[in-house]
């Protein structure tokens, strides 16, 4: 069976058998990660209110402290070693290595050459971190991906790090690796998608059959790393307004060109994550709330859950 949690509309939902919980209520929940060696621990970060962890899969939950910043806007667990990072709004990067009881900021991203060119549009002055992915082999890598500043890599657990990544979408929205191919990685980003085959150092643009390049959700197959996901819209009015964004969900196997898996939608699918137990199924979770399950590699889609709207991140997880 799969536990599904969803991070927004002011909530984390936990959708289990059938039944829905709600924790954090009224804490501008937004992003969140699972610990891979203990589906029980989550942690979600928040809009104004820090980072919160959860050892109950959701039932209680606890305030973590030693966060500059309250604004958390990305958080991943390392599946090697259990470290866990947390991105914040203004751009920073903290790491705890003792499961949230103590965290420092890895302060040399902040010292890099691009850092006075980061910008999130709609609020100019300041910028964060969208995205963190870490490697399956090794836990000295570390990719981060700034809204809007590009994407950064480390290979040291973030004490020193490499700038903006030739080919990478400098608009970046999520990232993902995969256990089975260490080297390969994956970017959806404002203006397209890319991909890496050396974790991050460099990139290379892989759009071909897509029709729509405003790209944002993004997951990777359980068991093949070459059969992909993204949800895009046209542009970030289409994707944010509150008009139908006429987004569409597509996926990709191999070298093979995008296909399209669902389109025409009224609200974008922020998230995309794939099923744990079934290789070939995929989850979409879409700004209204709505849940959506697709087997057969996108080609048969149902309606699974409905939770609150404000939807930002979706993660299903062995029970």
């Amino acid at each position: 069976m799969v536990r599904l949690y969803a991070a927004g509309g002011d909530a984390v939902t936990v959708v289990e058998d059938g039944s829905f919980e709600t924790g954090l209520d009224g804490r501008g929940a937004r992003c969140l990660a699972f610990d891979p060696g203990d589906s029980e621990t989550l942690y979600v970060g928040t809009t104004d209110e820090g980072l919160f962890k959860s050892v109950d899969g959701g039932g209680s939950w606890d305030g973590l402290s030693g966060i500059e910043h309250s604004r958390v806007t990305a958080v991943a667990v390392s599946p090697v070693d259990g470290a866990v990072y947390a991105g914040t709004e203004p751009s920073a990067l903290f790491v705890s290595r003792d499961g949230g009881d103590s965290w420092r900021e890895l302060e040399e991203m902040r010292k890099l050459p691009s850092q006075p060119t980061w910008s999130f549009p709609p609020r100019p002055w300041t910028s964060h971190v969208r995205a963190i992915a870490l490697s399956y082999t090794n836990p000295d890598l570390v990719v981060a991906g700034i809204e809007l500043g590009g994407v950064l890599r480390s290979t040291d657990g973030g004490e020193t790090w490499q700038d903006q990544r030739p080919g990478a979408q400098p608009d970046c929205h999520s990232l993902s690796a995969h256990p089975r191919a260490p080297e390969l990685f994956y970017e959806a980003g404002g203006g397209g998608f890319a991909r890496s085959t050396d974790f991050g150092d460099s990139w290379e643009g892989v759009d071909g059959g897509m029709g729509l390049h405003y790209v944002w959700g993004l997951a990777v197959d359980v068991e093949d790393p070459t059969l992909v996901y993204a949800s895009a819209a046209s542009g970030p009015y289409r994707a944010h307004g509150r008009g139908p964004s006429g987004a569409a969900v597509y996926r990709r196997l191999g070298n093979e060109p995008w296909r399209t898996a669902l389109e025409g939608l009224d609200n974008l699918p922020y998230a995309l994550c794939p099923d744990p137990e079934v290789p070939g199924a995929v989850y979409a979770g879409l700004g209204d709330g709505t849940i959506l399950r697709g087997e057969d590699a996108g080609e048969v889609w149902e309606e699974v859950a409905r939770v609150s709207p404000g939807l930002d991140a979706l993660v299903a997880v062995h029970k």
